[in-house]
């Protein structure tokens, strides 16, 4: 296997596990522009709109969908008449203006002039920065839109077909411009008909990759890499076959991402990542990588599962992206009921990684905005999701969230009470020291719970959550031997543990 040159993973100077916020730009600057009155783009966002941000705790900013999208594949989107029903389900006053096309149906990789251009995002990177936030965007390394420019420079660098192929398959084969190329596809769905295949083997693209990189690099912090186990290069070959030959010696990512370092060193690069392909993406350079089986163990209430999962190399951990909801996934509100998606968000957003959270997700929203719409609908504020966020964000602020060490506590139950195994656990150290305890059952549920931090022996503790109100005082003993811990339904601890002095 190919591997980075790079010998430790590029973090954020400020944050080793960072917690990252999700907008949809375009929709996103609707409702300021709904809220405020007037037409606000990435220049204009209110000064108290970012402190706002800044305020939750957050320490990077994704703007999802800011690139020139396609009037091509706007016209696709308008036609396919399923994509239209979910515009209409998603949007009640939904009209064909709506539709932008999709924020991965990419025409230039030049911030959208609607949105301030280039100079808009320099202006809202300069914001953000003044915060301490860093800035997070989009690259898609396995399509493009068909108006792309390389379309027509640079038909090289795409997947080729014939006038047989677009007969006998035209869901999978698009004519531009008297050209036939293929759409973009997952080897496992139905091709997308709105964007058109790359080569990941081809040299002259790989070249062209790095150059739009660096220039991305120019803009912003890091980048989410769309679907990125698409061009690993075993994976690009079975999909592709006898179209684009043998796979080059060098795989993609390792190459593209140490030519990108190069010339931006703190420069990172983050996942979307599927099929338990984490830990190769992480090996060819990746520093985070999109946490899917967490989220769907969580979702298909397999505790088992998650308890396994966690107890995987922390190394492997600290490079994983946790989250219960982002842009493609159905909104947790929607997914889960109050009480679970609570004690889902609580496993989730102090796990050791990055953890990202979704516009909307902090105020309960239940409806998935789809990425081709330049607005959402209105939704009432769930009051009580959005405390318990606000809550639980207050109480991640402290630092040892985002520069200590995270490990796994032991549980263990009493012969013919086997409720313990619904119980997951870990600790924090760093600053400060926290214990975390969730009951990811619906039945109560109870341990003996062992907190593996250094010198807590012979020591008095006043364990407090913050989420909660509770607060107790145990002995350094219990905590070494085996705490006690007995919870209800979907509920949990979220612990501070402080020193009470003696003497």
């Amino acid at each position: 296997m190919a591997r980075s040159t790079a010998s430790t993973p590029r973090r954020w100077a400020f944050a080793r596990h960072p917690f990252v916020y999700e907008l949809d730009t375009w929709v996103w600057l609707s409702d300021l522009s709904s809220r405020t009155g007037r037409p606000v783009n990435l220049s204009t966002v209110p000064a108290a709109d970012w402190d706002a941000i800044a305020d939750l705790g957050f320490d990077a900013v994704w703007l999802m969908g800011v690139w020139t999208r396609s009037p091509a594949g706007v016209s696709v989107a308008l036609a396919d008449r399923e994509l239209v029903d979910s515009f209409r389900a998603a949007l009640p006053d939904y009209a064909p203006e709506d539709v932008i096309g999709s924020a991965y149906c990419i025409r230039a990789y030049d911030v959208a002039p609607e949105l301030g251009g280039r100079a808009g995002l320099a202006v809202a990177r300069s914001a953000l920065a003044a915060r301490g936030i860093a800035l997070l965007l989009d690259f898609v390394p396995n399509h493009v839109a068909p108006d792309h420019e390389w379309t027509s420079t640079h038909p090289e660098y795409f997947v080729r077909g014939s006038a047989a192929d677009v007969d006998h398959d035209p869901e999978s084969f698009t004519d531009v411009g008297g050209r036939i190329l293929a759409n973009g596809r997952d080897p496992y769905f139905p091709a997308w008909r709105d964007v058109v295949q790359l080569n990941a083997f081809d040299p002259g693209l790989r070249a062209a990759v790095v150059d739009v990189l660096r220039d991305i690099a120019d803009q912003c912090d890091g980048v989410r890499c769309d679907m990125a186990m698409l061009v690993v290069n075993d994976v690009f070959a079975r999909t592709w076959g006898e179209r684009v030959g043998e796979p080059p010696d060098a795989e993609y990512w390792p190459a593209t991402i140490d030519a990108v370092h190069r010339t931006h060193p703190e420069f990172t690069f983050l996942a979307e990542a599927y099929w338990d392909m984490e830990a190769l993406l992480q090996d060819q350079g990746f520093d985070f990588c999109y946490d899917k089986r967490l989220y769907d163990r969580l979702v298909d209430g397999d505790v088992a599962g998650i308890r396994a999962h966690l107890a995987a190399d922390p190394a492997f951990q600290d490079r994983l992206v946790r989250f219960v909801e982002n842009h493609d996934e159905p909104r947790a509100a929607a997914v889960f009921d109050a009480a679970r998606e609570k004690a889902a968000t609580v496993a989730t957003l102090t796990q050791t990684g990055a953890r990202l959270m979704h516009g909307g997700q902090l105020d309960g929203a239940k409806v998935r905005v789809p990425v081709f719409l330049r607005r959402g609908p209105h939704e009432d504020v769930d009051a009580e999701l959005a405390a318990f966020h606000r809550s639980l964000l207050d109480a991640l602020r402290d630092d040892t969230f985002r520069t200590g060490t995270w490990r796994p506590c032991q549980t263990s139950g009493w012969p013919g009470d086997d409720s313990w195994a619904r119980l997951v656990a870990w600790c924090w150290q760093g600053d400060a020291r926290w214990l975390v305890v969730v009951n990811l059952g619906p039945t109560p549920a109870r341990a003996l719970t062992r907190v593996p931090l250094t010198d807590v022996r012979g020591r008095t503790h006043r364990l407090t959550d913050p989420t909660t109100g509770l607060s107790v005082v145990r002995s350094g003993d219990d905590l070494a031997d085996g705490l006690f811990v007995e919870l209800g339904p979907w509920q949990w601890h979220l612990f501070r543990l402080d020193e009470i002095p003696t003497g």
